[in-house]
């Protein structure tokens, strides 16, 4: 006889395996996420509408919350804040007005990375039970999550030529104030090894104005020279981005040099050159970079300068010299019936650089410029074409460098067949050039008075002219070719096949393929 409770069993049984539906939290989880989403929406839009119906609203911003920053120092937070307080400003708000410069005020917390985005933005009435509350009061409210202090991470880096495999420690917000301390630690094909400690800190709570100081070790194989370079060093640098983007940097390093391991067919320059020497010196750099991409520009251009003066300062040196060295790259899209806007490009650049001389400790005769301070040229980041370091003064099988030079680029790129035009990869059509010579030794005499091409700064500047008036007497050594760019956010990598144009005596040009990664192209 069937029990009258058989029907209600089955309805439990029933409910129990729908209950086992391993899905089912998931979809619950899924229509809590809809809904919340949902009314996130309808609240925003709300919002939007309230905003846009009273954007002419007279308000005045009585205080300031941040909610989150635990680990954050309220002195910090107030030099950022203050300025939007309506009593520390002369003219008035409307509520447009006051939601722009909060909407700044929480970008520029963005730029100091010690808040995980986004950041919130809450508007509300104030108490109104403070005597000296108004009706036009508004109370504004950022809701922050602090990132970790500590973070360490290792990887693999490639930059011009080489790559390199590496060690990070970074902790964040060390004193409350978007302060960092910095281990890095790496192992590459070129540079060996290389170690820095670095701290830095904004001034006055502007994420654009830093200051930092560093110590650094690396030890660099450099085979075109037959030589190892060791360096020790320390520095400091101050660094700020004015209004309009311009990117300033003011340095003084101090550094213990080593060239060491020579070949056994290093050649007698670099074998002279052979030993220790101490450097410092101070340095200014200038970049105003308008490039919609650094890597692969479709329009927008770039100009650098960096300028060294060694041999003064506190730590004095072996060195004297003043070295200049300026870069600048133009890209324009191409018109083309029918082809998309940005898909084919024209770039040109620009590179230059001179070392000039100078005496020390208040001595008549300027120093020579010694191999690792002389520039070098040739590569596949600059000259394609030809070697690293092909172009220039040699000493055997030595590239010596040389006091001046400058090399320029015309590059045509465009789509590949078949591939969207908005993907990071290019056919290159390319011409590119320069030149790089040696000022003679400026401690040697030529003429009856005993002032020859270094014979005090009268004959150095007569070297220098003469070296330059030299850049254009011929052509350049040239290499054309063509190649594939792919731009990848970390490198930019490329493929060329490259075919010397002009090769003079001692250069070492590279005819067919020729593959380059780095972060800084000609």
């Amino acid at each position: 006889m069937a029990s009258p409770l058989d029907s209600d069993d089955d309805n439990i049984f029933e409910k129990l395996k729908q209950n086992a539906n391993p899905k089912a939290p998931e979809e619950r989880e899924r229509l809590v996420n809809e809904r919340a989403y949902t009314q996130y929406a309808r609240h925003s839009r709300r919002l939007a509408e309230l905003v846009d119906t009273n954007t002419t609203l007279p308000v005045t911003v009585s205080s300031v919350n941040v909610l989150g920053a635990f680990r954050t120092r309220r002195s910090f937070l107030e030099r950022i804040f203050n300025p939007l307080l309506s009593s520390n400003r002369d003219a008035p708000y409307n509520l447009a007005e006051a939601l722009a410069e909060v909407s700044a005020k929480a970008n520029t917390l963005h730029k100091f990375d010690i808040f995980h985005p986004p950041i919130s933005i809450y508007i509300d009435r104030p108490d109104n039970t403070v005597s000296s509350s108004t009706p036009t009061d508004i109370a504004i409210y950022l809701s922050v999550r602090e990132k970790s202090g500590l973070l360490f991470k290792t990887g693999t880096d490639l930059g011009n030529t080489e790559g390199s495999a590496y060690g990070n420690l970074l902790w964040r917000n060390i004193f409350g104030g978007a302060e960092s301390l910095n281990l890095l630690a790496s192992l590459g094909t070129r540079t060996r090894s290389a170690y820095s400690l670095s701290f830095e800190t904004p001034v006055k709570s502007d994420p654009d104005v830093r200051w930092d100081i560093y110590g650094s070790a690396s030890s660099t194989k450099k085979d075109w020279s037959s030589h190892e370079e060791v360096l020790k060093g320390f520095g400091t640098r101050y660094r700020w981005m004015t209004g309009t983007g311009t990117r300033h940097e003011l340095a003084y390093s101090g550094s213990w040099r080593q060239i060491t391991g020579l070949a056994e067919k290093a050649s007698p320059t670099v074998r002279g050159d052979a030993g220790d020497t101490v450097k410092g010196s101070f340095s200014h750099t200038w970049i105003v970079d308008r490039r919609d991409n650094p890597l692969l520009p479709s329009r927008g251009h770039l100009l650098k300068s960096v300028s060294e003066l060694a041999g003064w300062g506190p730590l004095g040196g072996d060195v004297a010299f003043w070295k200049s060295e300026m870069e600048s790259q133009l890209a324009v899209p191409v018109p083309i019936p029918g082809v998309r806007e940005n898909a084919v490009t024209f770039t040109t650049g620009l590179r230059a650089g001179l070392l000039y001389p100078l005496s020390r400790d208040g001595k008549s005769q300027p120093l020579q410029s010694r191999i690792n301070d002389r520039f070098q040229l040739g590569g596949p980041t600059d000259v394609r074409g030809f070697r690293p370091s092909g172009l220039g003064p040699r000493d055997g099988p030595d590239a010596i460098g040389g006091d001046v030079y400058a090399a320029a680029s015309a590059n045509l790129f465009f789509p590949l067949p078949q591939v969207a035009p908005d993907r990071p990869i290019r056919l290159q059509a390319f011409i590119n050039g320069g030149r790089l010579l040696a000022l003679r030794d400026t401690r040697t005499t030529g003429n009856d008075d005993g002032e020859g091409a270094g014979g005090g700064g009268g004959g150095v500047q007569r070297s220098v002219y003469a070296t330059m008036a030299q850049m254009f007497d011929g052509l350049p050594s040239t290499a054309a070719g063509i190649g594939i760019v792919y731009a990848h956010p970390v490198a930019r990598f490329e493929l060329n096949f490259s075919l010397p144009l002009v090769l003079r005596k001692g250069e070492e040009g590279r005819k067919g393929l020729q593959f380059g990664v780095g972060i800084s192209f000609m």
